[in-house]
């Protein structure tokens, strides 16, 4: 199957995670870092982590099994309880999107392994063929995507800003865009380090400022 990649907004929207054992928990953690805050999860247990989270107000806890009418204006839907056939039946009763774990077939969508530094969000799926393996490649590209990326993303949101007001002649400003967002300034990146490439910059937006 093909799927279609996108990125969601999560902010203000009903999010409702059925169950509360640890894989449970690993993908209500995955929601709050993705600034999720409208988080209902419904199970009669959950684990300590969870339990900690809940008592931050991270999220609602309603203390007892499944009923269909919870999905009621949801936008997103997790399955992940320990019984194969409430979750079949959490899919099939689902309005909206629905991720059931570890059964891509019963999903609408499937979560990807990412990678995430600063501004970067780096997706990774063998479109349901081995999450396992997409993990491997996760942790392969973090090795090659350090730190520096993250900072370079930050400087390089600064600096574009104050380009587009800065740079007056469009030929010149489209260049230096161009520039800071190429592929030899990411090799420098890798090779020489943030200090060198933020330096480079800085230097030639002198000199088309002045």
């Amino acid at each position: 199957m093909n799927y279609y990649p996108a990125f969601l907004n999560l902010s203000s929207k009903k999010i409702v995670v059925i169950g509360g054992g640890t894989v449970a928990e690993r993908k209500i953690l995955q929601l709050m870092r993705a600034d999720a805050d409208t988080i209902t999860v419904i199970s009669p247990e959950i684990t300590q982590r969870l339990l900690k989270e809940r008592n931050k107000n991270r999220f609602i806890h309603i203390r007892r099994n499944y009923r269909k009418k919870d999905l009621d204006n949801a936008f997103l839907v997790i399955a992940a309880t320990d019984e194969p056939s409430l979750n079949t039946k959490i899919a099939r009763d689902a309005p909206c999107l629905v991720n059931v774990v570890d059964e891509p077939a019963e999903c609408n969508f499937i979560v990807p392994s990412v990678i995430k530094k600063g501004p970067l969000h780096i997706a990774i799926s063998t479109s349901g063929v081995s999450p396992a393996f997409a993990r491997t490649l996760r942790k392969d590209l973090e090795r090659l995507h350090g730190a520096d990326i993250s900072e370079y993303l930050s400087f390089l949101k600064t600096i574009r800003a104050k380009a587009l007001i800065r740079i007056t002649d469009r030929r010149k400003r489209e260049r230096f865009l161009k520039r800071i967002a190429s592929e030899t300034i990411l090799k420098t990146l890798r090779k020489e380090g943030i200090d060198a490439v933020k330096k480079s910059i800085l230097i030639d937006f002198k000199k088309q400022t002045t």
